[in-house]
């Protein structure tokens, strides 16, 4: 029962923080993520809200080590796992991972496949909306 409310808690102050941050709260987001850093020092959520923090505020460096505690501490935590490949890239990072709900994975479809013509020659192109087929179009 206790863990439930530690996660409920958690998630809440997921979605705060992002709305904080959000909203240019910055000092007031540091302030419940240390917060919630001290009441639950074994969750890997208040790391990650960290890292992001640092993240925006181009503390590059002290964020990734943010990310990568938060995914230590739990290893299962996709959003730190997310931040770690979003931030630790070559390209240009994409949103920031608060919660699970950040990291779904279903509505990622290639949206292009191989056809190949008479000649065997392979072409790409893109997929219809109702395309179901898999990769290669296989």
């Amino acid at each position: 029962m206790e863990e439930e409310t530690e996660k409920e808690y958690l998630n809440q102050l997921c979605e705060e923080v992002r709305s904080l941050i959000h909203d240019y709260h910055i000092e007031e987001s540091r302030e419940k993520i240390c917060e919630a850093m001290k009441d639950y020092p074994d969750a890997a959520e208040p790391h990650n809200l960290f890292g992001i923090l640092m993240e925006k505020q181009g503390c590059h460096i002290s964020a990734m080590k943010h990310f990568r505690a938060a995914w230590s501490l739990d290893p299962t935590f996709l959003p730190a796992r997310k931040n770690i490949d979003n931030y630790g890239g070559f390209s240009r990072p994409g949103e920031a991972a608060y919660t699970m709900d950040d990291c779904r994975t279903d509505e990622k479809k290639e949206r292009c496949k191989i056809e190949y013509d008479e000649n065997g020659v392979g072409h790409v192109v893109k997929r219809k909306q109702n395309d179901k087929s898999g990769f290669f179009g296989f």
